[in-house]
């Protein structure tokens, strides 16, 4: 019992590290990809004086992905029902060019704000419309969310490497005899800390394939499990592969700080 409570001091802190970091990987992954859709989903609509083609556009303003033209046919088939041929000629003809505009990234307010005066500059250009409300609302979330993330994990993490370099103190206490024998035969300062990297290392990688295994049964267990369609539908962003090489650099990182700021702070 005294050994596995002797590792598991150490093993939980660092899963509360490398949890959280894949909790912010899986949620960035999410993000991205929601952002995606709202880019690919949005659109600016544009009203002009006469016929623009994309690089018209992108001369204005180089964000501007795309450029569709609106039917203006339609347009004025609605607009001229119960008006004889001849005046739906006349209305087409008054009509002005529309377009639907998209952009090539995910924008914030300010940035909408600005493409939309680099429009209106334009003299071939009447009116721009942005439609930038739920936008601007569903961008400041994200940042709000990130934000809060970040905040949160980095205190959690804080704590937790407090508690690593706790136990690393607590097990340069109890191999304090043999690193006393082997000082006095000479043995360098790290030589003689290399039982600490040694169990540091191993209880890191046991954290990183633990970690990995609770996303992994996450992904393709609880996932499929709990029919909600937001988590199978984004499945594929739950764990992927390079997550464990990044936990892992993560993990063995954290040791080699740990262990020196144990070693060189109490060397004496």
């Amino acid at each position: 019992m005294k050994f596995v409570k002797y590792h598991l001091t150490f093993i939980l802190p660092m899963m509360a590290i490398l949890l959280g970091i894949e909790f912010f990987l899986v949620f960035d992954r999410a993000t991205d990809s929601y952002r995606t859709q709202l880019q690919e989903g949005y659109s600016m609509f544009v009203v002009a004086k006469k016929p623009l083609e994309l690089k018209d556009f992108k001369r204005l303003n180089s964000h501007i992905s795309q450029s569709e033209e609106v039917d203006k046919e339609a347009l004025a088939i609605q607009i001229s029902k119960g008006v004889n041929q001849t005046n739906s000629k006349e209305i087409l003809k008054a009509l002005p060019y529309f377009y639907n505009v998209k952009l090539d990234s995910y924008m914030s307010s300010s940035e909408l704000r600005s493409i939309k005066e680099d429009l209106e500059e334009s003299d071939t250009i009447r009116r721009v419309e942005t439609f930038g409300s739920s936008y601007t609302d569903s961008y400041k979330l994200f940042n709000f969310i990130q934000f809060t993330l970040k905040v949160f994990l980095g205190f959690m993490g804080l704590i937790s490497f407090f508690l690593i370099i706790k136990q690393m103190e607590i097990w340069k206490y109890l191999h304090r005899e043999r690193m006393q024998v082997m000082e006095i035969f000479g043995a360098s300062l790290m030589l003689r800390s290399g039982v600490l990297f040694k169990t540091a290392v191993i209880d890191a990688i046991i954290a990183t394939f633990v970690t990995s295994g609770v996303f992994l049964a996450l992904k393709y267990y609880w996932a499929q499990e709990s029919r909600i369609d937001i988590l199978i539908q984004k499945q594929n962003l739950l764990f992927q592969s390079t997550d464990f090489l990044i936990l892992l650099g993560i993990s063995l990182f954290i040791v080699i700080i740990s262990v020196y700021f144990v070693v060189f702070s109490n060397k004496d």
